[in-house]
């Protein structure tokens, strides 16, 4: 007997939990399908969350009534603001997670969730009808019927494991590959490619020698990333610093031959960005050591994380290469590091709501549309799974812009750039992280995510308070004068500043050496409005540069309403460049202004494009 369900979530990793709990916000009847249910949630990498770039993303999914920023604060060790002395476009926070609460407190999560039904097993085929997704197939020959799928692989399809010239298929360690599904992807017309990530070796904590080791402690004053209230306050365990020596980096040189990478037995990119430690000393010559992190992998366990040493030199080396380091000089190794390789989905095969341009109502987010990182797999869960929702309902689709998030940044790089190597998010990868800063993601997407239904009602009156509270200090800033008395200037010179008239202290706050902080000493505010003083401080200090973007995303925005046709032939367009009508018809754009960022397209294609479009209007008008 068939079941049915509205939607199908394959994968139970950070993108399967958003795009679940997406649709089921949507009331849609959804199954969570998963390898294993024992490992909902897995952090198989570095147990925590956030960094630069990473914060945004994990902002922005909270803003859309998300999960990920609401486990992270119930299940951190250390949250601390990174960048903190520079601008507030580039500060992020950063949480070490509880590896193993984590895990749990997601699985509760998922099980809570009404509509949601989990089940444990392995999609072998997507069964079509006149190439619109009409059910599932599993390993032992069920069928479940649905409108449409989410596919959340990770590193699972034909996942090969290595260390040193030594390999076995696994998706991760202790999780077996899924075997056979690439090979009916690409039956059905689809690209699949491989990549290779890395981790790591564990430490047993209780012998390591922290003595003379740099310690790493959290905030004293905690910053969190949901917008929820009622956030626990945790102990906060240390982290440690450790380096790389002379010695360290001898035995790696030495035993390079080792490495499958540098033997050419791994076929894959790896992550430019998160580099093993071969690659650092090899690509870093010039440098004479590196830092390495000591990172708890949770309260009740003494299991450490050794930070920036990602290897998959064999089991002997790693262990050469631990003792080499100030303070493991007698450390044991709990588990060994390891690489990776899997197949993925070039993304160019996706549209901006991450559904198959190919294949109707197929859907994927995550490591399989060639990203690295559990806050990017995220933010691909809740877009793909709301769309899929969305598409369920015969509904508008939820497009996220490059000028509204950083949500849209990624995606859009994703579907209109060839990746070659895992992708990771940025500041730098954004034109417009002035606009989008961490600290006001709800004001950009909260009311969104309102209108597509998804931010429950505790939420919406949170952010409506908030806003209602931003807008009475504005008035309050702007309407408080202070006078230029000894009192008020003896208060500046601690920041090398005073006045000699009469000034508001909405214009005192536009000087640069002038925080919140001194505001609130000259004149207090109520507490409701502490916890967003920053975002206040930014809105008023840069107004003018965030004007001057403002405009620019209105002039770059007209190209985006530019849609050009799903069967438009650009191989018949001859003004265009040769390269250019392969690179669009490859990546066949949806806009105007998605083709202007497809590299290989110069303006005067666009240019070319544009005038298309306007004979094709009149042509169709004259009709």
């Amino acid at each position: 007997m068939n079941i049915n369900y509205d939607a199908i979530v394959i994968g139970a990793g950070h993108a399967g939990i958003e795009a679940c709990s997406a649709l089921s916000r949507l009331n849609l009847k959804t199954l969570l399908l998963a390898v294993n249910l024992d490992t909902i949630g897995a952090m198989p990498c570095n147990p925590a969350i956030g960094g630069p770039g990473k914060s945004q993303l994990v902002k922005e999914v909270d803003a859309l009534d998300g999960v990920m920023a609401d486990a992270s604060d119930h299940t951190y060790i250390q949250y601390r603001m990174l960048n903190s002395s520079r601008g507030q476009a580039v500060q992020s926070l950063r949480a070490q997670s509880d590896k193993a609460l984590y895990s749990q407190w997601m699985r509760k999560y998922v099980e809570s969730l009404p509509n949601v039904t989990l089940r444990q097993g392995v999609m072998k085929k997507i069964i079509l009808a006149q190439n619109k997704v009409s059910g599932i197939e599993l390993a032992f020959g069920e069928t479940i019927t649905t409108r449409a799928i989410v596919l959340c692989a990770g590193t699972f399809l034909d996942g090969l494991i290595w260390i040193g010239h030594e390999t076995q298929p696994a998706s991760r360690q202790g999780e077996f590959a899924v075997n056979g599904l690439s090979d009916y992807l690409k039956s059905l017309g689809l690209t699949m490619h491989r990549l290779k990530t890395g981790t790591p070796p564990r430490i047993d904590g209780r012998t390591i020698d922290f003595t003379n080791l740099p310690k790493v402690c959290g905030d004293p004053k905690i910053e969190f990333f949901s917008n929820l209230d009622n956030r626990p306050v945790l102990d906060q365990l240390p982290c440690y610093q450790t380096r790389t020596t002379a010695k360290t980096h001898e035995i790696i040189l030495n035993n390079l031959d080792k490495s499958p990478m540098y033997a050419g037995l791994i076929d894959a990119s790896g992550p430019r960005y998160c580099p093993s430690i071969e690659d650092k000393i090899v690509r870093f010559k010039d440098k004479d050591s590196h830092h390495l992190f000591l990172e708890p992998e949770g309260r009740s366990t003494y299991e450490i994380y050794l930070q920036g040493c990602s290897t998959s030199l064999p089991i002997d080396v790693q262990q050469e290469i631990i003792h080499s380091l100030p303070g493991l000089e007698n450390s044991v190794m709990m588990r060994p590091a390891y690489a990776v390789e899997y197949d993925y989905l070039p993304a160019i095969q996706f549209k901006h709501t991450l559904e198959s341009k190919d294949i109707e109502g197929f859907f994927a987010a995550g490591q399989i549309l060639g990203t690295s990182g559990y806050e990017e797999a995220s933010a691909q869960g809740i877009v793909a799974g709301i769309n899929a929702g969305l598409y369920v309902l015969n509904k508008n689709p939820f497009i996220l812009t490059r000028s509204s998030s950083y949500i849209g940044t990624l995606i859009d790089d994703l579907v209109t750039k060839e990746i070659n190597e895992p992708y990771r998010i940025m500041t730098s990868r954004s034109e417009y992280r002035l606009l989008l800063r961490q600290d006001n993601a709800d004001t950009r997407l909260t009311p969104i995510g309102r209108s597509f239904g998804l931010v429950s009602d505790r939420r919406w009156q949170l952010f409506v308070n908030k806003q209602e509270a931003f807008t009475l200090e504005l008035k309050r800033l702007k309407d408080i004068k202070i006078q230029p008395v000894p009192y008020i200037n003896e208060v500046l010179a601690k920041y090398c500043e005073n006045i000699s008239h009469p000034i508001s202290l909405y214009e005192l706050l536009k000087r640069p050496k002038i925080e919140y902080e001194v505001i609130e000493a000259i004149s207090p505010q109520s507490d409701n409005v502490y916890p967003f003083a920053k975002e206040i401080a930014v809105e008023i200090k840069y107004s003018g540069y965030i004007e001057r973007q403002k405009r620019q995303v209105e002039q770059v925005e007209k190209l985006e309403f530019h849609k050009l046709p799903v069967a438009i032939n650009y191989h018949e367009i001859l003004n265009l460049s040769k390269e250019a009508r392969e690179r669009l018809s490859l990546i066949r754009p949806e806009t105007i202004g998605q083709a202007s960022r497809i590299s290989g397209v110069s303006p005067a294609d666009i240019s070319v494009l544009i005038v298309q479009l306007e004979s094709t209007r009149k042509l169709a008008v004259k009709k």
